[in-house]
């Protein structure tokens, strides 16, 4: 499991960069650099980090569950996610 300063790291930049989503981007179609710069770094949607959201994993990320592979495979194994099962052969 990720320490917890670094979930609550992502919590942060994720609350920043729908802060200033608006604002970057009304900076961005004016061209203005000089105006970005003086934003926080943290408020640029590239510094976010794909996460688990159980675990806090950052790597191994699945998209579609938001989970990591070690937790996508062992809620499957539990019958946590409906219509998946693990296949062997």
């Amino acid at each position: 499991m990720a320490k917890e300063s670094m979930k609550a790291r992502e919590v942060k930049r994720k609350r920043l960069v729908e802060k200033y989503a608006a604002k970057r981007e009304e900076l961005k179609k004016a061209g203005d650099s000089v105006g970005l710069q003086k934003l926080p770094r943290n408020s640029s949607k590239v510094r976010m980090r794909n996460r688990c959201n159980l675990t806090g994993r950052p790597r191994g990320y699945m998209r579609d569950f938001g989970v990591s592979r070690v937790t996508f495979r062992e809620m499957v194994l539990f019958g946590l996610i409906p219509g998946l099962t693990k296949s062997s052969w």
